[in-house]
């Protein structure tokens, strides 16, 4: 996905880096001991991101008529992406039994999606910012939110490699690799050139 401001730093940090937070901290507690250590360094990095996604977020929502402007606009773009992070609905994720099976997994997709919309709704009504969803309802039964459902056609189509953004992605990296020729070359010239030179030395 794009990103077209200064806002969307802040929308992804606040959102996506806290979807991936959501997803992570369970992780810490896996059955997979090098994963599940890896996920502590990890998570404290994501607070970093997500605090600060949140800072700007705010700041933007307290400035200017503008700033305020880019803020929704962002949060606009970016909440349904950061409900996509949680992976597909869980009568269409082909892998979470088997996940759970081996005590990889400790919480279903669906049931993270919902602990992130009622942990990130009240702050978003805190920065005085509207959630994209006419669907959005407080559910004073269980105390939390209802919702609507992403667009599914859309996340498949993202995870097969149509995202808006996708050839871009692909064209700077074939960019890079194709820019760093030069440096590869210049590192197995190298190479050859040590080699060469020790082996006088081993003949002797």
């Amino acid at each position: 996905y794009p990103t077209l401001t200064w806002a969307d730093i802040g929308a992804i940090g606040w959102l996506v880096d806290g979807a991936a937070i959501m997803n992570q901290v369970p992780l810490q507690r896996c059955s997979y001991g090098p994963y599940s250590r890896a996920m502590v360094r990890i998570c404290k990095e994501e607070s970093f991101h997500q605090r600060q996604g949140f800072d700007i977020m705010m700041k933007l929502a307290n400035g200017t008529p503008a700033q305020r402007g880019m803020a929704q606009d962002a949060l606009n773009r970016w909440w349904w992406p950061a409900l996509m992070m949680f992976g597909p609905s869980d009568k269409d994720s082909v892998h979470s039994a088997q996940s759970f099976a081996w005590k990889i997994k400790q919480e279903s997709n669906d049931a993270a999606r919902q602990r992130f919309v009622d942990t990130t709704v009240p702050q978003a009504e805190y920065l005085g910012l509207s959630v994209p969803d006419p669907d959005l309802r407080k559910n004073e039964e269980r105390g939390g939110y209802d919702f609507g459902e992403p667009d599914w056609n859309e996340f498949f189509n993202v995870l097969a490699g149509n995202g808006p953004c996708n050839r871009e992605r692909l064209a700077a990296r074939q960019k890079a690799w194709d820019d760093g020729r030069w440096f590869r070359d210049g590192l197995m010239a190298h190479a050859e050139k040590a080699e060469m030179q020790a082996q006088p030395q081993a003949a002797e």
